[in-house]
């Protein structure tokens, strides 16, 4: 007579793994083919970079939990099972990164994108807005570029000669520490705020905005990185140091020069202020350098030369499109500028302007890009 001898313990192991492979079968199932009630169908996973992915993964997991999965051949299903409840991946216009956003409801037409007029780089005509702005703050003029310097450098005209070689002019990275910023709504461009002038829908924040200068610049034959990456949400604080960690793994992979911290202008916080001004009779929001020094005691070896490039475009931007450049701001904080020889913050309008304006004002600096 035959015993079979069942050991309790190890049926239970097995028990185990079978219901947690039963499990991830129907996690995935529903991931690929959707069920009508599924929490999971609206997000869309496209061209992701296992380097990437963990990167975005270290956001939610824990330092352990990384390594954990990195030790188990880099296992993508650890890291995705943790991010899809918390995250939408999707991929940008450019195809060149992942954005990374609030699972959030759209609008019917956030997926409605409008024809805008083509600003053209010749027989150009310009006029002075007052509406929405504010009188002209600058306490330096050099050539035809206004600065305010908020520092206690005195700047020599050697400071600003912009006699300056950008290397690999065409090589761009656009990046937004301040990703959610966003604008007045408008009849093309509405959107339900998901803060006062913020949004974590990439169709009306910044990252719509880098996305309309990437797409120009790309057809312009330039090599542009925009990264999307969500820096100021779920947490405002912090933004800075998580916006230089990506430029920075981004940089270290790629020899780029010319870095775009892309934002919009925070003076003000309603529909007063937008500044503005009309190209060939189109109200396009006006733009603005910010270039960081070492003012504030961190080490920037870069300043200087950041502020003659910053120069050097705005100088084109005005022979080009005068009055597109509001005057360049140089202070004390450092920015992440320190990262390259070629780093800035480019502000694009305030609160009160429209995406529309915004998103032709990105047309123009494309054009000026092409020049320098």
């Amino acid at each position: 007579m035959n015993v079979a001898v069942i050991n309790l313990k190890d049926l239970g192991k097995y028990t185990l793994k079978i219901l947690i492979l039963i499990g991830i079968m129907l996690l995935l199932s529903n991931f690929l083919w959707g069920t009508e009630n599924n929490v999971f169908k609206k997000i869309k996973i496209t061209n992701i970079e296992m380097s990437r992915l963990l990167s975005y993964g270290s956001t939610i997991l824990s330092s352990h939990e990384v390594s954990k999965a990195t030790r188990k051949n880099r296992n993508i299903l650890d890291l995705q099972l943790a991010m899809f409840t918390e995250f939408r991946i999707l991929e940008d216009t450019s195809q060149n990164n992942i954005v990374v956003a609030e699972e959030t409801e759209k609008s019917e037409n956030t997926k409605v994108d409008y024809n805008l007029p083509v600003m053209e780089k010749t027989t150009v005509t310009t006029e002075t807005i007052s509406d929405r702005n504010l009188a002209e703050n600058y306490n330096l003029e050099h050539s035809s570029v206004k600065i305010r310097n908020k520092t206690d450098y005195e700047l020599t005209a050697e400071m600003l000669n912009p006699d300056v070689t950008i290397e690999n002019p065409k090589n761009i990275l656009i990046y937004h520490t301040h990703t959610c910023e966003s604008y007045t709504p408008s009849e093309n461009y509405n959107y339900t705020m998901t803060g006062n002038y913020r949004t974590t829908d990439s169709n009306y924040n910044m990252i719509r905005v880098g996305g309309e200068l990437s797409k120009y610049l790309t057809e312009k034959g330039f090599n542009v990185i925009h990264d999307g990456t969500y820096h100021d949400y779920p947490s405002y604080s912090g933004s800075y140091d998580r916006s230089f960690q990506t430029a920075t793994n981004i940089l270290y992979n790629n020899n780029i020069d010319l870095v775009i911290d892309l934002h919009r202008d925070a003076v003000g916080n309603g529909d007063s202020y937008g500044p503005t001004v009309k190209i060939n009779g189109q109200r396009v929001a006006q733009v603005m350098f910010v270039i960081g020094t070492n003012g504030g005691g961190l080490e920037h070896p870069n300043w200087v030369q950041n502020l003659k490039i910053a120069i050097k475009i705005q100088a084109k931007a005005n022979e080009m499109y005068p009055g597109l450049f509001r005057p360049l701001i140089l202070t004390n904080s450092r920015y992440n500028q320190h990262i390259a020889k070629g780093a800035c913050i480019i502000e694009v309008g305030a609160t009160a302007n429209t995406l529309e304006e915004c998103l032709l004002s990105m047309q123009c600096l494309a054009n000026v890009l092409e020049e320098i």
